[in-house]
């Protein structure tokens, strides 16, 4: 099972959008660790949106669509619409 995945840090207020084939959580944790890159600016990053594929290839092909967007308010629409279908207002 590999996975595209958005984190998202209040403090920064941005949106960091990647894919792993290993756990979200311990992928989360690897972000969270002491290291170099993007996501080492903050230590509040959480795990927003996911999604679930059966290859690596098509979490990329995901994670770049997602990417080329270049637009927080869509990214920010996607996220909004998969809570909506995962809590739906009764």
């Amino acid at each position: 099972m590999c996975y595209c995945y958005i984190l998202h840090s209040k403090s920064l207020d941005k949106f960091y959008i990647g894919h792993s084939c290993e756990s979200l959580q311990e992928r989360l944790r690897k972000h969270l660790s002491d290291h170099k890159g993007f996501t080492a600016k903050a230590k509040d990053w959480i795990i927003v949106y996911h999604e679930t594929f059966d290859s690596k290839v098509l979490a990329y092909k995901r994670e770049r669509e997602i990417k080329t967007w270049k637009s927080k308010s869509k990214i920010q629409k996607l996220i909004t619409a998969s809570n909506d279908i995962e809590h739906p207002d009764f």
